[in-house]
């Protein structure tokens, strides 16, 4: 991992209040698809959990945590609610782990 960078972990949960047709329309108006994420900002992984929505991790330069946020606030808000989560690769972990745990 870049020391560069911080994995975060986004879930945007869907408001429930309105239907996909809604939220879609909301995020092409609001320039979420346009603007997210930064520039200069990596995604890893982008997975969608039926009933709930949207995680994603992302690499982010520690101290562009602000610019981030701003963008999510400005555009996802109504979409989504958002909860942020610091996130690391742990599979090389379980990896060494199983393998050792075979031997």
């Amino acid at each position: 991992m870049d020391e560069n960078f911080q994995m975060l972990t986004i879930f945007f949960r869907h408001n429930q209040a309105k239907n996909l047709d809604e939220i879609q329309a909301y995020l092409r108006e609001s320039g979420f698809w346009r603007e997210f994420p930064p520039d200069g900002m990596e995604i890893v992984a982008w997975h969608v959990m039926m009933g709930i929505g949207h995680v994603v991790t992302l690499k982010v330069p520690p101290d562009r945590l602000r610019e981030l946020n701003i963008v999510v606030e400005k555009r996802a808000w109504k979409a989504f609610t958002t909860e942020f989560y610091p996130t690391y690769d742990f599979l090389p972990f379980y990896q060494q782990f199983h393998a050792e745990a075979k031997q």
